[in-house]
């Protein structure tokens, strides 16, 4: 299927399950990678990200009517995470594409109309932190301009979880 059969919009309160089934099916791949009594933590704080307070904007994408994808972001990292990284400007956070539409475009398509919504909500730079956990999402970050931000790591517990960020006034991306 083409990329062009993909309709990113403004989630609305009638996706709230949809989106929760994505986000839980998308991560479910990482449940036999960590512990249980963490990936129950994990799993929980993901389900109850559809409910929480703070995002400016909200995402899902769709295909044929169906839900396949989402996307949040935030203002700031003291909004996204509860913690001053230095980061003022827009996190995308939780991008999720349902496991049979993985590589069909839909997690490219997200962080188009998420770069899209940075800028014009007068963000320079749009940030994300992911792990090396997350392999095939640091290859598609790369791929599309993200860099490193080494000075906005953090650490979960033991795990390193990168901070990348894309300029958006010179992103290739806004202009594919």
């Amino acid at each position: 299927m083409a990329q062009s059969d993909i309709r990113v919009r403004d989630a609305e309160d009638r996706d709230r399950e949809a989106i929760r089934e994505v986000l839980l099916a998308a991560y479910g791949e990482y449940e036999g990678t960590m512990p249980e009594e963490r990936w129950i933590e994990y799993k929980n704080n993901i389900a109850a990200s559809v409910d929480a307070p703070g995002p400016f904007a909200r995402l899902v994408a769709e295909r044929e009517g169906k839900l396949v994808g989402s996307a949040v972001l935030f203002d700031s990292s003291i909004v996204a995470y509860g913690r001053d990284l230095g980061i003022e400007s827009p996190i995308v956070r939780l991008i999720a594409v349902s496991p049979e539409a993985r590589g069909q475009g839909v997690a490219t398509a997200l962080l188009r109309e998420s770069a899209i919504r940075a800028k014009a909500h007068g963000g320079d730079t749009l940030h994300l932190h992911t792990s090396d956990l997350m392999a095939s999402a640091v290859r598609l970050y790369e791929r599309l301009g993200f860099e490193r931000a080494f000075d906005k790591d953090i650490y979960n517990g033991d795990i390193l979880v990168k901070s990348y960020r894309l300029h958006l006034n010179d992103a290739a991306l806004l202009k594919i």
